[in-house]
């Protein structure tokens, strides 16, 4: 049988997370693969060692704009196809997506549109989602799916500390909700809440206030998998120990 060892973390800032021991954890944690979020650097950025991970292959999908955004997919397992750019603007000029297909499953990691610079952002967000579901669903036709990332949206109440003071904020607003709402509908599933349904289980907290210090956080990182995938789960865990980004990664076991 083979199985999948899977983490997902916004870095915020590849370069950054080098220097707070970044590479150290890929190399005793030795995930399968690991999707990553805000790299915030182009290629030619980059040290030797980020580039091209011992024993990793790495993909790469960096922002027009320079220090901002960005996507990298390390895999010990080589895909059988890669994918970073789409064709179209909306999915394609802040570097958000990387697409990799392994036999059993597509994996997208992407890095989902903050909405926090005003109503133009909102609708951005709201934009980029429903085309990258659209997306998505079409390769499902053709295999199973997983995506990971920071979906920057809290689902449910139980999924940050102070779900009333943030009801009309970006990142808890119903329209947002709404749509987490409608990948469930469609059949992809939350596997995080399969295996843990208990509150204060966060994956971001504000640096600015300390907020990781009293837990005050946000769960807005997932991995979501379509259900043909479901009898494959063997694992889904949030790992609030680990330090060097205001977001910690999350993991997902699959065995096939």
């Amino acid at each position: 049988m083979k199985r999948y060892n899977l983490y997902s973390w916004n870095v915020n800032g590849i370069r950054a997370a080098e220097r707070k021991g970044f590479l150290g954890w890929l190399q005793k944690t030795k995930p399968d693969t690991v999707c990553l979020q805000e790299t915030k650097a182009r290629p030619d950025q980059l040290s030797p060692a980020l580039l091209h991970p011992e024993g990793y292959e790495a993909y790469w999908n960096s922002a027009e704009k320079k220090g901002y955004s960005g996507t990298c997919i390390y895999t010990r397992v080589s895909p059988t196809m890669a994918i970073s750019n789409f064709g179209e603007s909306l999915l394609d000029e802040e570097g958000r997506i990387v697409m990799l297909e392994f036999d059993q499953f597509y994996l997208f990691n992407v890095y989902f549109p903050n909405g926090g610079r005003g109503q133009e952002r909102i609708d951005y967000k709201l934009r980029f989602y429903d085309r990258f579901l659209s997306l998505m669903q079409d390769f499902r036709k053709k295999k199973p799916v997983v995506f990971c990332g920071d979906v920057n949206t809290a689902h449910r109440e139980i999924d940050l500390a102070r779900p009333k003071e943030n009801s009309k904020t970006t990142g808890f607003l119903p329209i947002e909700r709404a749509w987490i709402d409608k990948i469930v509908k469609r059949g992809y599933i939350d596997t995080f809440r399969m295996f843990h349904e208990e509150p204060d289980q966060y994956t971001y907290w504000d640096q600015l206030t300390h907020a990781r210090d009293r837990n005050v956080g946000w769960r807005i990182d997932y991995f979501f998998v379509s259900e043909e995938l479901k009898k494959n789960i063997r694992a889904a865990d949030i790992h609030a120990d680990v330090m060097g980004s205001d977001h910690c990664p999350v993991s997902l076991e699959l065995e096939f």
